[in-house]
């Protein structure tokens, strides 16, 4: 994948400084340390910095049509772009590059704006039409890829990341006092809004059109269910499904350069290798963490699943020392505070596969979306007995009420469940993360988020919701907060990036999420014990019954006993009483408490999770604030752009 980036004149066709459009790219540098390239044309400047991996000697961005009046910078992948070219060249389309990104221009040439059903793959790109006069920006369907704007004026800025928008001096860093919540709700940004006040992330699925000094939101795409009773149900779909599955691996194979693949035991990320490894002819080089707390280490299974496909995979120690070293990275690349500390494990790995000299990973992420694959889903299944039986409900407001502290009421809880779709799997796990932002935040910090919740910024098709069974309604929640906001964010896109390693993801596949969601809720969660049955049951006719039926794990790593056992001083000084007073997000007693509990309780015991994520919210969003917003926080150097 590539960075790009872009300046637009909204009101009229002033020049583009292109030394701005330099310090953007070299903004995002490390996410195409390989090339760069601009546009330029009366009021517009498009930037790209390109990590080559298709189209290694002749793929330099922009790419333009044959008579060059259609640009575009693109970051991403066209996986079946070979069976494009043929087709688009069938037709006369003359095509100058190797590159996948070329097809762009000429589908464009063909379908204009009806092209997006042409495109499948992940990316995001900036598409100028000089004869319409028109400009295109969009991201994929399930959010792979990133795409920031931010109107100013009459002036328009876009980036793969916000860091390109800082640097170009047209958009102020200043903070989103509402955007506090999402991370201690989703933990991660999932809708347009972000930590930046007047930034907004482009949404999967989504497209901006900018014409005439009007810029229109589009949609193309949202994930969607049979309506309840109307799933498929068939003898077929386990065959199916592999097929989906097998012909998605062998696509995201393809590249100039050598792929390696994250194995961590697991029956996602071993079916990815093992099917890799068949393809390929020979076992995948892969990567694997160590995760230095033998109740979270999980090499001895992956080693039992790189033994069953002939790989010996690298090994990456990660412990409470190594995650602390590493946050102040993971922040800066991540841009917005950082709640699951495993991501910092995540960042050294692409940093070890980096430093291997690879450039290009995959990665089984997209399963437990996809199939149920998270433990909430089989709570929701006690729970939804109890909701039968008119008990699950009071159940839930005892809960809140005894997390909530007086500091909120059931009400304010209710209607973040209606604005997830009601009562199911991903909401109850929302609802209850919430509470750890009520546990730590100041008086501050409540008067300015008000009435107002990050499910209020949700962008939800509830109507079409309530046709569907409520585990493809978690399901749905889960696609498009926890895939879009973290799982291809901080675990995804953000770590590759920042050490310039592209990840691929076959479960994401286009065909593979449309089967998914077609399937009956048996073909994913068939009982209390066995969830992810579509991909179990293809699994076992390859992997051994050991890693097939493996239960699931959730990979990760200590929360709070990453930072205090023992504290280094950055974190110290990021929650001193000066500094928790400077920002004012937090309240200090509270937070002291948080502290002293997990004291007593012992960091290594069952911490209370709430206290736990209390803390890790409070360190991160304290240091997003230093490294972005001026530092003076702690004695670590700030993020600034680049001259």
């Amino acid at each position: 994948m590539c960075g790009i980036a872009g300046i637009v004149d909204l009101a009229g066709e002033r020049s583009v400084d292109p030394h701005l459009l330099t310090r953007m790219g070299l903004a995002i540098l490390q996410r195409g340390p390989d090339e760069t390239g601009q546009h330029r044309q009366n009021g517009l400047g498009l930037v790209s910095r390109r990590l080559a991996v298709v189209g290694l000697s002749d793929g330099r961005q922009p790419i333009y049509n044959e008579d060059g009046s259609v640009a575009v910078v693109c970051n991403g992948e066209f996986f079946d772009y070979p069976e494009v070219r043929a087709r688009l060249q069938a037709r006369g389309h003359v095509f100058r590059t190797g590159s996948d990104s070329e097809i762009l221009v000429h589908l464009w040439e063909d379908h204009q704006e009806q092209f997006f059903e042409h495109l499948k793959g992940q990316f995001a790109f900036a598409l100028v039409d000089r004869r319409r006069k028109r400009l295109i920006i969009a991201r994929d369907r399930v959010g792979i890829c990133p795409l920031y704007y931010s109107r100013q004026r009459d002036w328009f800025y876009f980036g793969s990341e916000i860091k390109a928008l800082l640097a170009s001096r047209g958009v102020p860093a200043q903070v989103d006092r509402l955007a506090l919540d999402h991370v201690f709700t989703f933990f991660a940004m999932s809708t347009r809004r972000t930590m930046f006040a007047g930034v907004h992330c482009l949404l999967p699925g989504s497209y901006l059109r900018i014409e005439g000094g009007q810029v229109e939101e589009r949609f193309y795409w949202d994930f969607d269910f049979p309506d309840q009773g109307h799933e498929v149900r068939s003898p077929h779909l386990v065959a199916d499904f592999g097929q989906a599955l097998t012909r998605a691996v062998a696509m995201r194979l393809r590249a100039d350069v050598p792929v390696v693949s994250y194995l961590s035991g697991g029956v996602d990320s071993t079916t990815v290798a093992a099917l890799a490894s068949r393809l390929l002819g020979r076992p995948i080089p892969t990567f694997t963490i160590r995760i230095l707390d033998p109740k979270l280490d999980e090499t001895p299974r992956a080693l039992l699943a790189a033994g069953s496909i002939g790989t010996h995979p690298e090994i990456v120690e990660c412990g409470e020392r190594e995650i602390a070293a590493s946050y102040p990275a993971l922040v800066t690349a991540s841009e917005c505070p950082v709640m699951d500390t495993s991501s910092a494990a995540i960042y050294r790995l692409a940093a070890a596969v980096r430093q291997a000299g690879y450039k290009v990973a995959l990665t089984g992420e997209g399963a437990d979306e996809a199939l149920a694959g998270y433990p909430w889903f089989k709570v929701h299944r006690f729970l939804s007995l109890l909701d039968r039986l008119g008990l699950a409900h009071p159940l839930r407001r005892a809960f809140y009420k005894s997390g909530l502290g007086g500091r909120a009421d059931w009400p304010s809880l209710a209607r973040r469940y209606a604005r997830m779709g009601g009562y199911h799997a991903t909401s109850d796990l929302y609802g209850a993360s919430a509470l750890s932002g009520y546990r730590v935040y100041s008086q501050e910090q409540l008067d300015c988020m008000g009435q107002h919740t990050a499910c209020d910024d949700l962008h939800l098709n509830l109507v079409r919701m309530q046709a569907w069974h409520p585990m493809n309604r978690a399901i749905y929640l889960g696609y498009k907060v926890l895939l879009a906001g973290v799982l291809m964010t901080h675990k995804g896109d953000r770590p590759a990036m920042a050490n310039s390693v592209e990840t691929r993801f076959p479960f994401l596949d286009e065909e593979v999420v449309r089967l998914c969601a077609s399937a009956a809720p048996q073909y994913k969660l068939k009982s209390f014990f066995r969830d992810k049955h579509l991909l179990r049951s293809f699994a076992a006719d390859f992997l051994p019954a050991t890693i097939a039926n493996r239960p699931k794990h959730i990979f990760r790593a200590r929360y709070a006993g990453s930072f205090f056992d023992p504290a280094p001083a950055y974190v110290q000084q990021l929650l001193s009483p000066q500094s928790l007073r400077c920002t004012g997000y937090f309240d200090e007693d509270r937070l002291q408490q948080c502290l002293t509990q997990l004291n007593r309780q012992g960091f290594r015991q069952r911490p209370d999770m709430r206290a736990e994520l209390g803390l890790v919210g409070a360190i991160s969003t304290q240091l997003w604030h230093h490294l972005f917003l001026g530092g003076g926080l702690c004695e670590l150097p700030r993020w600034s752009p680049p001259d």
